[in-house]
């Protein structure tokens, strides 16, 4: 299987859902897809699944199904609860990690308890991460329509890699990439736009 770099880290759970998706109403289908595809590669866009709010909560995943897609790539619309603007894209195979970080902060886990459960769950084999994946993401305070100073972001998962292995530091240092929770399942390589 071959995977292309097609995201950014969603890793952390940054597209937050629960309580706060539902303390403003979130804006029509259309506009959430239109949002949530930004992140992704231009190339990618039309394909892309799209996940979002406002319908019926997916299986095991507070988010709501906007748009099947056709290609390997899942994007996530903004929370509507959430003050900065925030849209990602992951490939598919890492849906069940990311689904489980979303159920997990939306029954009000922080950070590290989300790490954990996360370590948990894989080593009980409720999912297995992939070889190789990446995933998109754009943040911005000024919201989707003032992305001129958005931080962009790409996120190639390398799971078990250490930056030795890579000759990556792991710490940002200035704009070079950098590799995260190196040696961990989900050690990923951070790349800024």
């Amino acid at each position: 299987m071959q995977f292309r770099v097609v995201g950014t880290l969603v890793l952390l759970g940054l597209q937050v859902t629960g309580a706060a998706a539902q303390e403003s109403s979130p804006p029509n289908r259309g506009v959430q897809i239109e949002q949530a595809v930004r992140a992704a590669p231009p190339s990618m866009q039309q394909g892309a699944t799209v996940l979002g709010y406002g319908g019926e909560a997916r299986t095991e995943d507070p988010l709501t199904l906007l748009r099947e897609g056709t290609n390997e790539l899942i994007c996530l619309a903004d929370d509507p609860g959430a003050p900065e603007f925030h849209v990602a894209c992951y490939h598919r195979s890492l849906d069940d990690f990311m689904a489980l970080g979303r159920r997990l902060k939306a029954a009000g886990m922080g950070r590290q308890e989300i790490m954990d459960a996360r370590y948990e769950a894989l080593e009980a084999g409720e999912f297995a991460m992939p070889g190789r994946a990446s995933l998109f993401s754009i943040s911005a305070e000024g919201g989707p329509d003032d992305l001129e100073g958005a931080r962009r972001l790409a996120v190639v998962y390398v799971p078990g890699a250490t930056a030795e292995e890579l000759g990556l530091p792991s710490r940002p240092d200035g704009d070079s990439p950098w590799l995260m929770l190196p040696g961990t399942p989900w050690a990923h390589i951070m790349i800024g736009r």
